[in-house]
């Protein structure tokens, strides 16, 4: 279900004297203290927990333009947004709805280059009740209008002389999405690399460890495969399934182990002096691995994480 990704020429008066934007500053001005404060039996809310984190000046405008269903418990918007908005591989947005009191805080699962070419951006958002993935899964339709905010310190960002690292990405469930991000805009480089005849971007390997519960929960799996497929050197993939009690897809098959992700696949991926992994997932999934990494050698400053429940 879509319409043109057009945004209204209106979209540019919109500034932070709207009444959103009021109400997002403020709250950010006020998440550090009641970070400090908040009691330990309450779950923080993605203002209060990113208030640390680096955010852009600006808030857009932005409308729904297709809305996608990913998988049983996720749907996926494709967002029109205002001729100024950018954002790095792997970042997120404040996401604002109007009526809607909570500010919602999505990755990006889309990459720049989409955003270059056809002025959109892609939020993969699982069901639950809170109000704003509540508001996406029962009443935005397409023709929805939102603002975002762009913030986030977990990103790939490379300079095209930049020396060469070998990217490891790691994620659980819908913490996917920032990492299908990094994926996206690393083959979209190495098409750069390609056009340029190997003198710009000198993009090492990529691999991707993706652990869910089933392969109905594997988000963007068949882009993925492509991605591997289409560059057999330089990008490959594991998916880690541990509750699969149906057949797996023969395409599938060749990419899917059963199981949590291992110390001893992390072993084979891993290279002290080249390695640059990327995590996101639930805490403990995170903890677990970072402390492993470093078990296997990969220092502090090599391993980049995002916690988002």
């Amino acid at each position: 279900m879509s319409v043109p990704c057009i945004l209204v020429s209106t979209a540019r008066g919109f500034s932070l004297q709207c009444p959103a934007a009021g109400l997002l500053r403020s709250r950010l001005l006020g998440a550090s203290s009641i970070k400090r404060n908040m009691s330990s039996r309450r779950q923080m809310d993605h203002l209060e927990k990113t208030a640390s984190n680096g955010r852009q000046n600006a808030l857009y405008p932005a409308q729904v333009c297709g809305i996608i269903k990913e998988s049983e418990t996720v749907k996926r918007l494709r967002i029109a947004v205002h001729p100024d908005f950018s954002f790095k591989a792997g970042q997120w947005v404040d996401f604002i709805i109007p009526g809607v009191e909570k500010v919602g805080g999505f990755s990006m699962c889309s990459n720049p280059g989409l955003l270059q070419r056809e002025g959109v951006i892609e939020l993969a958002v699982k069901y639950s009740k809170h109000p704003p993935a509540h508001w996406i899964h029962t009443t935005c339709t397409v023709g929805s209008h939102v603002a975002m905010r762009v913030g986030g310190d977990f990103f790939f960002d490379p300079s095209p002389s930049d020396p060469s690292v070998d990217l490891l990405l790691v994620a659980g469930g819908v913490g996917i999405n920032p990492l299908y991000s990094i994926l996206l805009h690393t083959t979209d480089l190495l098409h750069l690399n390609q056009a340029s005849g190997g003198r710009d971007y000198n993009i090492g390997s990529t691999h991707l460890c993706y652990s869910a519960k089933n392969t109905q929960e594997l988000l963007f799996k068949r882009s993925i495969t492509q991605a591997c497929q289409e560059f057999p050197d330089k990008v490959s993939c594991d998916f880690h399934v541990t509750q699969q009690s149906t057949d797996v897809d023969p395409h599938l098959q060749p990419f899917v182990k059963d199981g949590r992700i291992t110390e001893a696949e992390l072993r084979t991926r891993v290279d002290p002096k080249r390695t640059l992994c990327y995590l996101c997932g639930p805490p403990p999934m995170i903890e677990a691995i970072s402390k492993t990494l470093m078990e296997l050698g990969l220092s502090k400053d090599r391993i980049i994480f995002e916690k988002w429940w």
